[in-house]
């Protein structure tokens, strides 16, 4: 006969076996939940950020933002004291105005020397048609002298008048040389015109570097700066982080990697907000973290995830890129602590950005 002890006991080890049989079957949902769409809670929001420095040395005259601002692409940042590169602007130009003048001056000289030129060639064409008109002569007179045509100072005459033509003709020849060799040009002028048009062009350039615009949308952060100090060329003033595009860099357990490709669908939850997930997809994964342990030494650079327990081997961690799409701007800021969620092989459409979450 059953007593009621034994019935207590037998109902409270059917009650023990059901639980353990729920916590076994819990637990093989949780991990094959954990299978089919792995999560992280390893996860941090980033965006892209760049040092504001200017490209020129000067006095910053105006500071048209405040740490934390949000600015739009093309608006002022700073000003630097412009005054100094229109002045080497204006002097540039000057310098090119004189040596435009210099150049016209000179053309005059070139074209004047270049006229001599002319006329001593012409001179030197007179003197050889004069020597072979002369040379002629003494052709035709020589020969009638043995003929009692004409006498010898007939000849003589015109030997003396072929030498003298020639004589002519070779100091003609001689200063159209001199006449030649005399024209000079303007090439070297010309030259500097080249030199000082770069000059302006750099002169225009510092003068637009002294004036510094956003480059995209972007909030400045660590400005630590005001009106009135001097900024160094290459030094940054303050950062710029482009809030076009945001992402979260999420670890997750090597053993999780083997489904997850480029384009993989994700869900982002920020802990600043839980009750908002944003859609995203995997932009990249990483391929190189720094080992905890000996082996070989690799690169510096490579990312360093702690592990989480040191006193047994637990599974590496790899950042995961994940951009986001439709960011809240309110919310997202660089560090944000977040949830990243991967849903594997799956393409349907995730639940949109802003979406409250069941």
């Amino acid at each position: 006969m059953t007593t009621p002890a034994n019935a207590t006991a037998s109902r409270n080890r059917y009650w023990v076996i059901a639980l353990v049989a729920a916590t076994v079957l819990l637990l093989v949902f949780v991990i094959h939940s954990i299978d089919r769409e792995p999560r992280t809670d390893d996860a941090y929001v980033y965006a892209d950020t760049i040092d504001v420095v200017p490209e020129v040395n000067g006095r910053i005259v105006e500071l048209a933002v405040r740490d934390n601002q949000a600015v739009r692409q093309g608006e002022l940042l700073f000003q630097i004291d412009p005054r100094p590169y229109q002045d080497a602007l204006a002097r540039a130009h000057a310098s090119l105005a004189a040596l435009n003048q210099q150049i016209a001056l000179t053309q005059r000289t070139v074209n004047a020397q270049q006229y001599n030129a002319q006329s001593a060639r012409a001179a030197v064409e007179r003197a050889r048609a004069a020597a072979n008109q002369a040379a002629d002569t003494l052709h035709r007179t020589a020969p009638l002298l043995s003929q009692g045509y004409v006498s010898a100072q007939d000849v003589d005459l015109a030997r003396t008048a072929q030498r003298a033509t020639q004589a002519e003709l070779a100091a003609a020849e001689l200063q159209a040389q001199q006449a030649a060799a005399a024209v000079s040009g303007v090439d070297a002028l010309v030259a500097q015109r080249a030199v000082v048009e770069a000059e302006i062009a750099i002169a225009e350039l510092n003068l637009e570097f002294a004036t510094v615009r956003a480059p995209f949308n972007g909030r400045v952060v660590s400005l630590k700066t005001s009106t009135g100090q001097f900024a160094s060329a290459l030094k940054p003033v303050f950062t710029l982080i482009d809030t076009r595009h945001w992402y979260v860099v999420a670890n997750f357990r090597e053993t999780e990697l083997k489904n997850i490709r480029v384009g993989t669908p994700a869900s982002v939850y920020l802990l600043s907000d839980t009750g908002q997930r944003f859609r995203g997809e995997v932009e990249s994964i990483s391929y190189g973290v720094l080992p905890n342990e000996g082996g070989l030494a690799l690169p510096g650079g490579l990312p360093h995830i702690e592990r989480t327990l040191n006193w047994v081997h637990v599974a590496q961690r790899f950042p995961v890129r994940i951009r986001v799409e439709n960011p809240n701007a309110a919310l997202f800021r660089v560090g944000t602590s977040a949830v990243a969620v991967l849903y594997p092989g799956r393409r349907e459409t995730q639940p949109a950005a802003s979406e409250a979450r069941p």
